[in-house]
């Protein structure tokens, strides 16, 4: 019986063949901590008596609430700072972007290796091959005292995209008809391993990336992408990270790319997606691109496209936050910003901005968000009651221009 990826990255861990159920300890590449998490963290290590074991394999990365919004913010990020020197782990401190994008413009993430993160999304490594997994505080202090983890096989689901992206869509629209297919538990503690085919082996990596970011909003416990296109000039990829023809799974469905129209994640659940025409017209307050499923190069790049010689509609905020430093400089050096700014954008530092409703754009009580983030759950940006619309960079863009949900197809329609 063949193995699945998550069987082939952790059989070759543990040692020896490991299939779905079994319980294995696997050592880790690396452990990620945020700031929100770290004093937690250090807590937990205190209370097992315990220093990191590879100090070189705990980054600690201040994203999530970057710059301090209050003192005790403050002081908890200036702990971080204090701590990180003491033991010797890498800390990446404000502005140096969002946890994910960090690791892997680090090459702390790599094809094949093992990542775990105190944070969900930490799934986004599936993105090259890599065994992302988000857990809690205990077991990420566990998994820096020891260098090791264990971890429940996880069964497979099969995701198979196939052909190449219809004009005006996106990995974004994908991986959103990803999770309405599979449901918000459609894949709990599962690994969803996709298949690029047909023409969809030329998605880039940070596509790639936004497609395993979003996996774990099926309950997933990681989200492999099988290696092909870039990643085998960008990445040096072990010659076992593919699955056996004969791997078993649990579930298999297919999505022809194609034939998919934009589409946009209703509140207030994330597998409550919807096309984008069903929803075309509602008025929006604030618009937010960025996050660790958007906040690349590209996504930056399709804004600009569709805000050149436009402005941003009367009343609409529209906050762009790049996902990195490396983003900021990218888009300063090209043009990319300049664009945004003319257009009437509001330049956040490279973090997690608003997404988890801390800081920089938090939602008033009724206001309406478009957002290209990941998660639209009551209360997520701010007041309970503000609702957050999931969508691609280019539905973001279309609407902040238009005031409503809209397409930039439609919008030049309506502009003619």
């Amino acid at each position: 019986m063949g193995l699945t990826l998550a069987e082939k990255i952790l059989s070759r861990r543990a040692g020896r063949q490991v299939e779905a159920g079994e319980l294995v300890v696997v050592e880790v590449d690396q452990v990620m901590v945020v700031d929100s998490i770290a004093g937690s963290f250090f807590k937990r290590l205190e209370q097992l008596g315990a220093t990191p074991r590879f100090p070189e394999k705990v980054a600690i990365v201040i994203d999530h609430v970057a710059p301090a919004a209050n003192v005790e913010v403050a002081k908890a990020q200036q702990e971080i700072r204090a701590w990180g020197k003491r033991y010797g782990c890498r800390v990446f401190d404000v502005g140096r972007g969002i946890c994910h994008q960090v690791l892997v413009e680090e090459r702390l993430a790599l094809p094949g290796g093992i990542v775990l993160g105190s944070d969900s999304h930490s799934t986004t490594y599936g993105g090259i091959g890599c065994f992302g997994s988000g857990m809690g505080a205990t077991d990420i202090a566990l998994a820096a005292a020891s260098g090791r983890t264990w971890l429940r096989v996880p069964e497979t689901v099969k995701v198979t995209f196939r052909g190449q992206l219809a004009p005006g869509v996106t990995a974004k629209d994908a991986a959103l008809e990803m999770i309405r297919v599979l449901t918000a538990d459609g894949a709990t503690y599962m690994s969803i391993e996709m298949h690029l085919v047909e023409g969809a082996e030329a998605l880039t990596r940070s596509q790639r990336l936004t497609l395993a970011n979003l996996t774990v909003e099926a309950g997933a416990k990681c989200g492999l992408v099988v290696p092909s296109g870039e990643i085998l000039d960008m990445y040096e990829v072990p010659d076992w990270l593919y699955p056996d023809p004969d791997a078993v799974y649990a579930r298999e469905i297919e999505i022809d790319l194609a034939a998919l129209t934009p589409r946009v994640s209703v509140p207030f659940y994330v597998d409550n997606v919807e096309e984008v025409a069903k929803v075309r017209g509602k008025k929006v307050d604030q618009v937010f691109v960025g996050t660790c499923t958007n906040g690349r190069l590209d996504d930056l790049h399709q804004v600009a496209e569709i805000l050149k010689g436009r402005k941003v509609a009367p009343g609409v905020r529209l906050l762009v936050i790049p996902a990195s430093s490396q983003v900021l400089e990218e888009a300063t050096a090209d043009g990319t910003l300049l664009t945004l700014l003319q257009a009437g954008a509001t330049l956040g530092t490279p973090g997690c901005g608003p997404c988890m409703g801390r800081h920089q754009g938090v939602l008033a009580p009724g206001e309406v968000c478009v957002s290209t983030s990941n998660r639209n759950f009551r209360g997520r940006m701010g007041a309970a009651d503000a609702e957050i619309y999931l969508a691609s960079p280019r539905v973001a863009a279309a609407s902040a221009v238009a005031g409503y949900i809209t397409t930039p197809e439609e919008l030049e329609v309506s502009r003619a």
